[in-house]
This record gives structure tokens, sequence and C-alpha cells, in this order.
């Protein structure tokens, strides 16, 4: 079993960035926050309009991260088992015996591309929900595990309605963070086309193994966060719930609802991870704050109020950031976090 060092973690993560540079043009926060899913041993929905390089950026990471791959093309017509395996019976020709033999279906592979899930019906999304969830799916009253590492890396579309099933509240709370892919600058859009139309393909070199990435999730888990920043992420979430459930008085008329509980697991996960990629061995108040967003945006639902005075979710996010201060007594209780925010000048 391998280990990683703190410095080799940001090492890796540095070098996982060159190789996808040498496909991807731009989209820094974007290959930022897979990584960042990755490390969390999490799952990502990526939503952009077409022509973003969604698919090729994964499709690109699981090359450099030496990884088995397989790319769900989600369809209207498509069925559970499409995606889980079938049985099947098998003959033998020499003494004519039959039995039943399973036939993986696309989800065992390391890392799914679930591309434009949201085309397809609810009972083949919820064929996913298990292997997302359990990393393992039952097939004929059998339950089989998927690859260790397991990533469900799914993109939408947020255009186009016809034709599309919105994905259920609790399918998206399924995935660690939600991934906003935005247009490219001028600059960045020449880049492509210029890539795009010449004959010069550059194909990423391979960076990390299987092993090595559990070991970095492992490094990950082991990131000690203080209970200072715990409290912090826990204020966070609890601030977007209704009042009676510790809400906030400014943030609950602009909510339908808020964040459940798996958000503050996931929020530290992340924080983790943030530090761990840029190899520190704590967690900062402020590694909260930046991954608050890909982690509450999915989590939360604006109301009418908020809608008509033009405030998404990321708009809320980051009222919510402005208005949550840590409490002093909660800093004193452990002076470590003290120590942290006076570093990072928190």
């Amino acid at each position: 079993m391998s280990e990683l060092t703190r410095e080799q973690a940001h090492q890796s993560a540095q070098a996982l960035k060159t190789e996808l540079g040498k496909v991807i043009v731009g989209q820094d926060a974007v290959v930022d926050e897979i990584l960042l899913a990755i490390a969390a041993n999490g799952h990502a929905l990526l939503e952009g309009v077409p022509g973003l390089a969604k698919t090729l950026l994964i499709s690109t990471l699981a090359a450099t991260v030496r990884l088995s791959f397989s790319r769900i093309q989600f369809t209207p017509d498509l069925m559970p088992a499409d995606i889980t395996g079938t049985e099947v019976i098998r003959e033998d020709k020499a003494n004519g015996a039959r039995e039943l033999v399973f036939l993986p279906g696309p989800v065992f592979a390391s890392v799914i591309l679930a591309d434009e899930i949201n085309r397809t019906p609810p009972k083949t999304q919820a064929a996913l929900l298990e292997a997302m969830q359990e990393r393992q799916v039952t097939t004929g009253g059998q339950r089989r595990k998927l690859p260790n590492p397991f990533f469900v890396l799914a993109t939408q579309n947020p255009i186009e309605q016809e034709g599309t099933y919105s994905l259920p509240e609790a399918q998206l709370d399924r995935f660690l963070i939600k991934i906003t892919v935005g247009y490219p600058s001028e600059e960045e859009e020449l880049q492509v086309i210029l890539r795009t139309t010449g004959n010069r393909v550059q194909e990423p070199d391979q960076v990390m193994d299987a092993e090595q990435l559990l070991a970095l999730q492992r490094l990950v888990r082991e990131t000690p966060a203080a209970e200072g920043v715990v409290r912090y992420a826990l204020a966070l979430v609890r601030s977007t719930r209704p009042l009676g459930e510790g809400g906030h008085r400014e943030l609950a008329p602009l909510l339908r609802w808020g964040a459940g509980p798996r958000a503050g697991t996931a929020l530290i996960l992340c924080a983790k991870g943030r530090a761990t990629l840029a190899g520190r061995g704590y967690v900062t108040l402020d590694d909260v704050r930046r991954v608050a967003k890909p982690v509450l945006r999915h989590r939360i639902q604006p109301s009418y109020e908020a809608e008509a005075q033009g405030l998404g979710a990321d708009a809320i996010v980051d009222k919510l950031i402005a208005l949550v201060e840590l409490p002093t007594s909660d800093l004193e209780r452990d002076p470590a976090v003290a120590g942290v925010m006076a570093r990072n000048g928190g």
C-alpha cells in the first residue's frame, strides 16, 4: 500500500493540471473542482451549454490517471440493465449444458462519464443512484461490487427542456459538488479554434495510477480540521434552513429549502481536499468558503422572491458567506483555529 506526502500530493495535482492543459484550453476553475471531487472520493455534476468540452475534459482526465473509463450516453430509451449489466443464458456446446452468466454493464469502470444524464427517465437515473451511493449494483438478486476507486462525472445541459427529466433532489444530493462550466474568454476561444482546426494533436501522459489515487484519498481523510472550522461549516449549512431549524433571518425569505446534513460533510471533505492538493496539512476557514458554491449550489433552492430579485443559488451562497460569522467563543475554544486564521489573514 503506497503512501503520499503532502508535497507529493501537491506535485501530483500540478502534474494532472499540466497534462489536462495539453488538451483543454482554460477552464482552470473547472479543472480544480473536478480534481477536488476525485481527491475527496466524491461524484461531480457538470452543467454547461454544449461545446464547452465537458465530455473531453472527463475522458482526458481518465487517461491521465490510468483508470478504466466508460462513457454512458443517456437517452430517453436507455434501460437500467443497459447501465448495470444483465444475465444471459450461455450454452456449453460440448455437453449442451446451460447456465446464467452475468455480462457487466458500462458502470463497471473506475471513471464513469454519464453524458447528458437529464435526458433519461427517472427509472434509469435511479439505476445509477445505487452505484453512486453504495458503490455496488444489484442484479439477479446478487450484489456486485464496483471497482475502487469509482467516480461518476455527469454532465447536463441547462438550456434544453424538451425531452429532459430533471434530477430529483435526492439524487442531486449524491453528487459531492456541482460544477458550472462557463464560456471561455476571447483568447481561450481563439486557442480552441486553432487547436481543433489543425493537424497537431497532443496526447496527455499518465501521471497517476489507482494505487496513488487511493493514497491521495487517504491523505485527504487524514488532514485535520479543527473544531472551529467544522463549526463554521455547520453554521453555513444550518443558516440555509427555515428559521425554526437554525436558519438566518435575512436568508430565510430567499430559500424554499436549505441544505441537509450531507452538505456539512461535503463542505469539510472538500475543504480537506483543497488543503491537501495545496500541500497544506491543515484546513482553514478560507478553504470552506472557497468550496461553498460547488458544494451548496445544488443543495439549496431559491424562492420565488429570490428569483424575482434575480438571485440564483450562487448569489445566495455569496450572501450566506457574507452574513455568517464564526462566533469568537468558538475560536477561543480551539486555539489552533485562531492560529490558522492569523496565518491566513482570516
